[in-house]
C-alpha cells in the first residue's frame, strides 16, 4: 500500500501472464487507470481498455462481462473500484478460472481481499452471497487515490468496519472453534480500536486529500483487517461467523426505499452495531461506540437513516430471512430485535439531548 504502490504491480503479477483485463466502476477507472498504465509502462504487461462492470453486483452483469473478448482473452483480471465492482469481478474470475488482483479506490469495505461476494437483484435488494474458491491473489491500496475519494465513502467504511469485532464475537460465541476460526475470532479484536483511535483524523486527511499515517491505518483496518477476519471465519458450507445482527438492520433497510436506497451501506450498519450491542446487553461498549459515532457524524438514531417506528416490522421481517439472523448464541426474535432498535434509538436521542 501507499501512494506509489502501483509501481510494484508488475513484479507481483508477472508470473500470471502478460495481459490483464481492467474492470471497474466508471469513476474508479477514471482515477486509477492512467496511474496504473503509467506504472506499467515499459513492462511486458498489456492492459485492456477500461471495462465498465455494469453498475451493480449482479450475476447478470458478471455474465455479460464473461462474454467480452477483452475479458475472455486476458491472462488475469484487475478489479478496480468499490465493493460491488470487485465482487462482480470475483464471479467473473471464478467462472473463467482466471487470477484476480484488486485495486480498491475507496476504503469503504473489505471486498478487496475477501473470498466472498455480496450480490443483489436488479432492483438493488439483497440476493445472496457468492463464494469463490479463493480470495484475490493480491490487493493494491493506493492511498493517494483513497485520500482523493469522497470523504463520505471512508466515513461509511468506518461504520461498516465497526461491525466486525462485535458481529464475529457474537456469531462465534459458544461455538467449537478450531485453528482457522479461532485465529479469525482473535484477529477480530484488532478491528475496532484503530477506527476509534484514528478515525476522526483519517477523515480530516481525506477532506484535505492528503494521505497520512492515520488514513493508512484506518484503510488497513477497513480493507485488510476485516477482510482477513472474513476469510478466516467464513466457509461456504461448514461455518459462518463473519457477521450477525448489525447487518440484519442493513438488509432489512433495503426494503425501505427512503433508507436503503438513500443511505450508504456502512452508514446503516453503524446503527446496526448499536442495535446488536443493545440486543446483547453490551451497554458499556454500545455507549463507547455511540460516542465515537457521534464524534464523526455516524448515525446514533433511526431518524438519521430515515427510519422510524413504522418501518421496524418491515425491517424485522426481511432480517429474519437472511443468514445473519441465525448467527447468535441464542434464538433471535423479531419482537426483541425491534425492541433493540427502539432502545438504541432512545439511547441515541438521549445522547443528542445531553449535547443541547
Amino acid at each position: 500500500m501507499g501512494p506509489d504502490c502501483y509501481k510494484d504491480v508488475y513484479s507481483i503479477v508477472r508470473r500470471f501472464g502478460k495481459t490483464a483485463a481492467v474492470i471497474g466502476g466508471k469513476t474508479a477507472l477514471s482515477k486509477a487507470y492512467e496511474p496504473l498504465k503509467e506504472a506499467l509502462a515499459g513492462t511486458p504487461l498489456a492492459l485492456s481498455e477500461p471495462v465498465w462492470y455494469g453498475g451493480n453486483a449482479t450475476y447478470e452483469n458478471a455474465a455479460a462481462l464473461e462474454t467480452l473478448d477483452a475479458v475472455k482473452s486476458a491472462n488475469m483480471l484487475f478489479a478496480v473500484g468499490g465493493g460491488r465492482a470487485v465482487d462482480t469481478c470475483k464471479a467473473v474470475a471464478e467462472h473463467l478460472d482466471k487470477p484476480l488482483f484488486t485495486f480498491p479506490t475507496i476504503a469503504s469495505n473489505c471486498a478487496g481481499c475477501t473470498s466472498i461476494g455480496v450480490f443483489y437483484n436488479a432492483d438493488d435488494t439483497f440476493r445472496d452471497y457468492f463464494y469463490p474458491t479463493r480470495c484475490p491473489e493480491h490487493t493494491f491500496l493506493n492511498t493517494k487515490i483513497i485520500a482523493e475519494a469522497p470523504e463520505a465513502l471512508l466515513w461509511a467504511g468506518i461504520g461498516d468496519a465497526l461491525s466486525k469485532e462485535c458481529e464475529v464475537e457474537l456469531a462465534s460465541r459458544d461455538q467449537n472453534l478450531f485453528h482457522t476460526t479461532l485465529l479469525g475470532t482473535q484477529l477480530a479484536h484488532s478491528c475496532t480500536d484503530p477506527l476509534v483511535e484514528y478515525g476522526a483524523t483519517a477523515m480530516e486527511q481525506c477532506r484535505q486529500n492528503t494521505p497520512g499515517y492515520e488514513l493508512e491505518q484506518v484503510a488497513l483496518a477497513i480493507v485488510m483487517s476485516t477482510g482477513i477476519v472474513s476469510n478466516l471465519t467464513t466457509d461456504s458450507t461448514k461455518y459462518y461467523y463473519n457477521s450477525s445482527l448489525a447487518h440484519c438492520v442493513y438488509y432489512g433497510s433495503t426494503m425501505v426505499p427512503a433508507s436503503g436506497g438513500k443511505h450508504l451501506h456502512g452508514e446503516i450498519v453503524a446503527f446496526g452495531v448499536l442495535t446488536l450491542l443493545t440486543y446483547d446487553k453490551q451497554f458499556e461498549q454500545r455507549d463507547r461506540v455511540m460516542r465515537f459515532n457521534r464524534s464523526v457524524g455516524l448515525p446514533v438514531t433511526l431518524g438519521e437513516i430515515d427510519l422510524s417506528e413504522e418501518h421496524l416490522q418491515t425491517i424485522a421481517d426481511k432480517a429474519a430471512t437472511v443468514l445473519e439472523w441465525t448467527k447468535a448464541p441464542y434464538p433471535v426474535t423479531k419482537e426483541a430485535f425491534m425492541r433493540a432498535m427502539r432502545d438504541a434509538d432512545a439511547a441515541g436521542r438521549a445522547l443528542l439531548a445531553n449535547e443541547q
